[in-house]
């Protein structure tokens, strides 16, 4: 177990403590707690904002991209939103003692495959506040404690929400330690990454570079969360009015989140194109496209291989024609980031290929790339949207955040 550990050793030691009581409190008690956390939250908003407004100062002066100002922000409503998504956490079932499967083995054992909380989760994030109160709220339902660190940029505000929801917390019956804010420097993400022993696994939510540092250098189990290069593909069969609500709605309902659409790929046979391009434009977005996207709209400035990578989080769009399906399937997999891919299409046969064809944590079906979301999945809160193959993908919420146990009864049996 590690000794060295100035900057997060108290913290995750406290917090290692407090899961060994988390992972027996029955759900009653956690339910109270995160309710408490609710109320304390909407009682404190003024506080909360105070710090935020400081935050959000610091990070334009600064000269932060209007975007990442965007994800920094708070207001009363999203204050109140963060509030109530602890209430919905509330009436969510609690994973914790669910048996997964179960058997009587011929030797006359009992077996069961219980969930238990992973133990101490540590989330490292970037910018948005609302991460830590969905974090410490999933992780104390799930059983589990949270070392929550975020970035510099939102320290005053994360101190005033952790501020807010230990003291909710441990009036509530929670243990100290429970939830902690570890420092914002990149030292403590150094340290964190090295507390195997006593950090059960690390989440990290952010960029491409923050994620490859916590995959490169982490030796406490990792669940990777991925950027978001998410596709859709119009295909030839598909309706002109469904193509562009959902374009315009992937790409233009909230440009700074990872479920934004990126790119737009359409069938060479569709009579759609100058279409979907027009709508784009008109609401304000840039388009870098092919030769024949461009042919298509003359605001449709050249595309290179980097549009194809890029996850813009901005109004800025890549746009490709494709020869067919296939083809569009061959994009994807070159330049595809595993997180959500649409089509849109009124051919069965499309549908059936894509979705067998696409390797992606969540596939769309005539539906926007911007619903893959915990909330919008009826779980409730999320950490993030896991884009690896190994303990979960997809939507990270309450089941995810458990391991299991094999929990054998016999009665005197011996080997």
């Amino acid at each position: 177990m590690p000794a060295d550990l100035p900057l997060i050793g108290d913290a995750a030691r406290r917090a290692r403590t407090a899961a060994r009581v988390l992972r027996t409190l029955p759900s009653s008690t956690k339910d109270a707690a995160l309710l408490a956390m609710a109320d304390a939250l909407v009682a404190h908003t003024e506080d909360v904002l105070a710090a935020n407004a400081e935050d959000v100062e610091a990070a334009r002066v600064a000269g932060t991209a209007e975007s990442v100002l965007d994800r920094l922000r708070l207001d009363a409503d999203r204050v109140a939103a963060v509030a109530e998504a602890l209430r919905q956490l509330v009436e969510l079932p609690d994973p914790v003692g669910d048996v997964v499967r179960g058997s009587t083995l011929e030797n006359g054992l009992q077996l069961r495959q219980v969930r238990v909380p992973l133990g101490v989760v540590g989330i490292i994030y970037e910018a948005r506040p609302n991460v830590t109160v969905d974090a410490a709220g999933l992780c104390l339902k799930s059983g589990n404690a949270a070392l929550l660190r975020g970035s510099a940029s939102a320290f005053g505000t994360n101190t005033a929400l952790v501020a807010v929801l230990t003291e909710a917390a441990e009036k509530a019956g929670l243990p100290a330690g429970c939830i902690a804010l570890l420092p914002a420097d990149r030292a403590s993400v150094g340290e964190l990454l090295g507390a195997r022993g006593l950090v059960d696994v690390v989440i990290p939510r952010g960029g491409a570079a923050l994620i490859q540092r916590v995959v490169a250098e982490s030796t406490v189990p990792v669940i990777e969360t991925g950027v978001g290069n998410c596709h859709v593909y119009v295909d030839a069969s598909a309706d002109a009015g469904m193509a562009e609500a959902i374009v315009l709605n992937a790409k233009t309902h909230r440009v700074s989140v990872c479920n934004s659409a990126e790119s737009l790929l359409v069938h060479r046979d569709s009579p759609h194109l100058a279409r979907l391009l027009t709508a784009l434009v008109d609401a304000g977005v840039t388009l870098h496209g092919d030769e024949a996207a461009r042919a298509a709209h003359p605001a449709v400035v050249p595309a290179t291989d980097e549009d194809w990578a890029t996850e813009y989080l901005s109004m800025d769009m890549a746009v490709r024609v494709v020869d067919d399906l296939p083809q569009a399937l061959d994009h994807i997999a070159a330049w595809g980031s595993g997180h959500s891919e649409a089509i849109v299409a009124d051919s069965a046969a499309a549908i059936a290929d894509f979705v067998a064809g696409v390797d992606a944590a969540a596939v769309l079906v005539n539906a926007s790339t911007r619903f893959t979301d915990g909330g919008e999945f009826g779980f409730g809160a999320e950490i993030g949207i896991s884009t690896q193959k190994l303990h979960a993908r997809g939507p990270l919420g309450l089941p995810e955040l458990t391991s299991t146990t094999y929990v054998v009864t016999g009665n005197g049996h011996t080997r």
